[in-house]
């Protein structure tokens, strides 16, 4: 059977995706940050485009006043997400314009910067493609290569401008400052924060990695244990964390009815609200209130996916 254009679009949208997703986790590729950026774009114009084919009619990607030339990503972007705040489009535009500037220069900074977003947009691609394809990207990039590679280096305003002449150091320090606010106001369809958490235990299996204090060392460091900011820490109330684990099995196939009821017998069964871990309680109310940290839902979405179809049933004979 011929495939149609909008299937033709669909297959080359799924491998400008791989190819994005491949340029950026392979170590040897200096110049990931332009590859990702303009594979991606390329994925999510092929995707809308098949959209709109189908929605709309052929006449919908092609310009009228001149036929023979297709709409831009940014004209697609206009049509299917027709709110412009939205957090999804924003973070495409934001990546657009990393592409068409990266003719000029990247420097590998860049990646420092941008990541949050290129996460976040990978997810959005794959969300999109269900929702708009039936098509579950899962099947053709594995879940756990749907992560991208972090670098480890914190960006450093004082070895940037020491590296680089003036004009390009202003240039990648105010990018990152213009970031930084938007992706406060945003939710994880705009980015997702990538962040280091240090913890000390006296427990090594608890550890991923390991230090020592060496006492004859020449800088000395000074033990924070009550810094902590629950906005950051557990930032998930009950609703927004039920929300976040029914996108997650979403995009992981599993079709389960995520809801509130769920949720409370997970927090009695595995008393999540005695567990700083999981749950910060909020005691400046004359009624306390809760919220959830990213482990909570890690350990509901895990469980879930052992055994979704008996997942409830044992909840409940656990709590008896």
């Amino acid at each position: 059977m011929e495939q149609t254009l909008p299937d033709k679009l669909l297959e080359k949208s799924k491998e400008a995706f791989v190819m994005a997703i491949e340029i950026y986790n392979k170590p040897t590729i200096k110049y990931r940050v332009e590859g990702f950026s303009f594979f991606i774009c390329n994925a999510w114009e092929l995707m809308l485009k098949a959209y709109l084919l189908k929605t709309n009619g052929n006449d919908s990607i092609y310009y009228r006043d001149n036929p023979e030339r297709t709409i831009t990503l940014e004209n697609c972007l206009q049509k299917v997400f027709t709110n412009e705040k939205a957090p999804l489009r924003r973070n495409l535009a934001k990546i657009i314009e990393l592409r068409n500037t990266s003719t000029h220069f990247i420097t590998e900074e860049y990646e420092m910067i941008y990541i949050p977003l290129f996460q976040a947009c990978v997810l959005n691609y794959v969300e999109k493609m269900q929702e708009l394809h039936d098509v579950d990207m899962t099947k053709v990039v594995p879940q756990n290569f749907l992560t991208l590679a972090v670098s480890m280096k914190a960006l450093d305003e004082s070895i940037i401008r020491a590296k680089y002449p003036e004009e390009i150091a202003n240039k990648i320090m105010t990018i990152d400052r213009q970031l930084e606010p938007i992706i406060a106001e945003n939710n994880q369809a705009f980015a997702i924060k990538i962040e280091h958490l240090h913890y000390l235990t006296k427990d090594k299996n608890k550890a991923t990695s390991f230090v020592y204090i060496d006492k004859n060392a020449d800088a000395g460091v000074k033990i924070i244990k009550e810094l902590k900011d629950p906005n950051n820490t557990h930032k998930y109330t009950m609703k927004t964390a039920i929300k976040e684990i029914s996108r997650r099995l979403y995009l992981a196939g599993i079709d389960f009815i995520m809801n509130q009821y769920i949720f409370n017998l997970f927090n009695k069964v595995y008393d999540l609200k005695s567990d700083e871990k999981y749950c910060y309680v909020h005691r400046q109310y004359a009624q306390p209130s809760y919220t959830y940290s990213i482990q909570a839902i890690d350990l509901i979405v895990g469980e879930i996916e052992k055994d979704p179809t008996h997942i409830v049933e044992k909840l409940k004979n656990a709590k008896k």
